[in-house]
């Protein structure tokens, strides 16, 4: 406003009285400051006029148009001129932004509540964070642990399977042994003279199941005998009691293991 009214007193001064320049210099920055006040009096009443708005757009205008022609008329200085002939441009727009911002303006009450969502954002995504962690560390603890566990129960299984397996080797071995038949002879003899005793050791396995009788006839003593008698002297050398219980229940006959053995005892 001061470089407009200063171009247009040094224009009219040669031609009429200074004052005279002055007031019309005076009247065209005072149209467009009256017109940029209303304007933005109606903005903050959140109304709006596109006539006062085209007015102050051509005050501006006309402030520009007359530095920009002092410039090209003027004699020295002229790229200074038309350095700041955009001025009366720029304050128009900066008028504008101005209004842009107001509103879009928040009250301290707004700014306020605003900022205290966000921190409970904030708050709760802190939350669900250290749950998380949380969670995956009590997991983790609990894989551990369970991955222990099942670690010792491997071991002593391992070591338990690695005792019977000596075990099993230990009884196979004695069983399979020629002085172990020998041996139990040499102890049995002078408690039966004259009976050479078989002795199988009982063999760590699978047994193989007997099939049960639906209905037997209960034999005697002397029947027992001879039944025993027939299937142990069957082959030869004879069978062992083992052997010959197999073949017996096989063979469809019923007496219970105390009968059994005592009938063995009695035939060998």
């Amino acid at each position: 406003m001061v470089l407009t009214l200063a171009v247009v007193v040094m224009w009219l001064g040669a031609a009429v009285p200074w004052a005279v320049a002055l007031v019309v210099g005076l009247g065209i920055d005072g149209g467009w400051l009256a017109t940029l006040a209303y304007e933005r009096r109606l903005a903050a009443q959140g109304d709006h006029s596109t006539p006062v708005t085209a007015v102050g757009w051509s005050f501006g205008l006309i402030a520009s148009g007359v530095l920009v022609a002092h410039a090209l008329t003027a004699d020295d200085a002229r790229g200074a001129w038309l350095a700041v002939a955009w001025l009366p441009l720029a304050a128009k727009a900066l008028w504008l932004v101005h209004g842009l911002w107001e509103r879009t303006a928040l009250t301290p009450a707004a700014l306020d509540a605003i900022a205290g969502i966000q921190q409970e954002a904030r708050d709760e995504a802190a939350v669900a964070r250290a749950r998380l962690r949380a969670e995956a560390a009590t997991e983790e603890t609990r894989l551990t642990a369970v991955t222990a566990a099942g670690a010792r129960v491997a071991r002593v299984q391992a070591r338990t399977a690695e005792t019977l397996a000596g075990a099993w080797s230990t009884l196979e071995a004695a069983r399979r042994g020629e002085d172990t038949g020998r041996a139990l002879t040499s102890v049995t003899s002078p408690v039966t003279p004259g009976v050479t005793a078989r002795w199988d050791l009982p063999v760590w396995g699978l047994s193989e199941p007997v099939p049960a009788l639906e209905s037997a006839a209960a034999l005697t003593d002397t029947a027992l005998d001879d039944v025993v008698r027939e299937i142990r002297d069957s082959e030869t050398p004879a069978l062992s009691y083992r052997e010959m219980a197999a073949r017996f229940r096989a063979a469809g006959h019923s007496a219970s293991e105390v009968r059994l053995r005592a009938a063995w005892k009695r035939v060998a």
